[in-house]
């Protein structure tokens, strides 16, 4: 675990962590906001489990992301998720067929935490100090 923890959290890899989460916000974005798309895959998933997968797996990417301890890192993943969330949910707000909801967003910010607080506690501490 150790191995594969350090090739993770490699400091060259961190913008790019970044740079996938900002490119999957903007897909959520925009995928969720065609005419009848956002219907058609809660035949599939909820909207409290869509949300869940999605913003957890940004605030991952975000933890990876960034650089300091777990407990910086995990803060930076919650707040980058919180906003990102809030653009989502505000983005929305301006189609007839959507509507922003604070219970999404409080979904978002929820999965981002409980991401960020397994990602902290699981993640070794040599792996987040390492400067390979």
């Amino acid at each position: 675990m150790n191995n594969f923890s350090t090739l993770l959290l490699r400091p060259q890899w961190r913008l790019r962590y970044r740079t996938i989460a900002i490119a999957m916000v903007l897909l959520i974005v925009t995928m969720g906001n065609i005419p009848g798309a956002r219907a058609d895959i809660a035949e599939v998933a909820s909207g409290a489990v869509l949300h869940s997968i999605a913003y957890a797996l940004l605030a991952a990417l975000w933890f990876l992301g960034s650089d300091g301890s777990a407990a910086t890192r995990a803060w930076k993943a919650v707040l980058a998720v919180a906003v990102m969330g809030a653009c989502d949910e505000s983005i929305q707000s301006f189609f007839p067929y959507r509507g922003a909801s604070v219970g999404d967003w409080a979904v978002d910010v929820g999965a981002a935490l409980v991401a960020s607080a397994l990602l902290s506690l699981f993640v070794p501490r040599a792996a987040l100090a390492a400067k390979s």
